[in-house]
């Protein structure tokens, strides 16, 4: 069956090495897209006519903030903090992909019967896997958000805006802000990865092994659909995890509730889909990209693994040979005494 091939293959932490090397990869090919979102979801939207009093500058749309901030910072502003954002992936994806591993070969092992597990289960999975690797990488995502959202003057390295962090008024609990909506957020890989499970066994049953232009196929489809469903929560934990808006004076949200009734008093309720496209394009291409490299991993680690049993076998064939002809000559070497 689909859903059980990925079962015994390789250990936990060969899935969690495969999924976070596809997931590096596929971020750092789009991080200018991140960088993009993340400054469009944290602008506070301006009325017609209105002139601003800060400095900060304002997007219209994602082609007018890749030019803007090209133009302020060099083509290098479009890769602010991507240090911090490609560790946060790879500890993220490390734990989810472990995690998700274990808790999906457990259900197996605990089935009578085996059979593939339903969306409610592959949900649920991808859930508990998501939750422990929130509380674990949190930290990261939270730095990570105050970089991109730097000004040049204010840039500071991974090491300091964490100290900054650390020294506002939350004191270390800050590097766990948007903690919650983190963790309802959980239902966002539960969703692409579950997709991804039921459209593969729906669109390719019983095939093991795809294809990379049909990972990327899946794996685009499930993202789009986790992106829809979860965008609102998205844009309030990006909210939570930068600086407060000027409007606020320097007064950080307290919860994602919070930083949603914001936006809906001053920009209206669809301002909580606000920088939706380059999140739906970097999802598009994050999640394509990750799983058709994650399946090339997977199968060169199950290879690898293959050919270190054969070279184990056969040194163990070995040593068992010697020690068979070495015990031989000792009994032939035994001197035959008379009385």
């Amino acid at each position: 069956m689909a859903a059980q091939s990925k079962v015994a293959p390789l250990p936990p932490w060969g899935f969690a090495v495969a999924g976070s090397t596809g997931a590096v990869l596929a971020n750092a090919l789009v991080y200018p897209l991140d960088i993009v979102k993340t400054r469009l979801q944290v602008q506070v939207k301006r009325k017609p006519g209105e002139s601003s009093e800060h400095t900060d500058p304002h997007y219209a749309s994602t082609w007018d903030a890749i030019t803007k901030i090209a133009a302020e910072d060099g083509i290098k502003g479009l890769y602010a903090g991507m240090s911090g954002a490609l560790l946060g992936v790879a500890s993220t994806n490390f734990a989810y992909f472990y995690w998700y591993s274990v808790v999906r070969e457990l259900y197996f092992k605990s089935q009578k019967v085996p059979a593939p597990p339903s969306t409610a289960v592959e949900l649920v999975l991808g859930a508990v896997a998501g939750a422990v690797a929130q509380l674990c990488t949190i930290p990261v995502a939270v730095v990570t958000t105050r970089q991109q959202t730097q000004s040049k003057a204010d840039r500071k390295g991974l090491i300091d805006t964490a100290r900054e962090v650390i020294h506002s008024e939350d004191g270390v609990f800050g590097l766990w802000r948007g903690l919650k909506a983190s963790l309802v957020l959980v239902v966002n890989p539960a969703i692409t990865y579950g997709a991804y499970e039921r459209l593969k066994g729906v669109m390719f049953p019983g095939k093991a092994r795809l294809t990379a232009a049909e990972a990327f196929l899946l794996g685009a489809m499930s993202k789009s659909l986790a992106t829809i469903a979860t965008q609102p929560l998205i844009v309030a934990k990006v909210g939570l995890q930068s600086k407060p808006p000027p409007q606020r004076q320097g007064k950080p949200f307290k919860g994602f509730i919070e930083v949603m009734q914001f936006i809906v008093k001053h920009e209206g309720l669809m301002s909580l889909f606000k920088g939706i496209g380059p999140q739906i394009v970097k999802g598009l291409l994050v999640q394509g990209l990750l799983m058709m490299t994650k399946e090339r991993m997977e199968l060169l680690f199950i290879l690898l693994f293959r050919y270190v049993r054969k070279l184990r076998s056969e040194q163990l064939a070995k040593a068992a040979a010697l020690a068979a002809a070495t015990a031989s000559k000792a009994k032939l070497a035994v001197p035959i005494t008379t009385k």
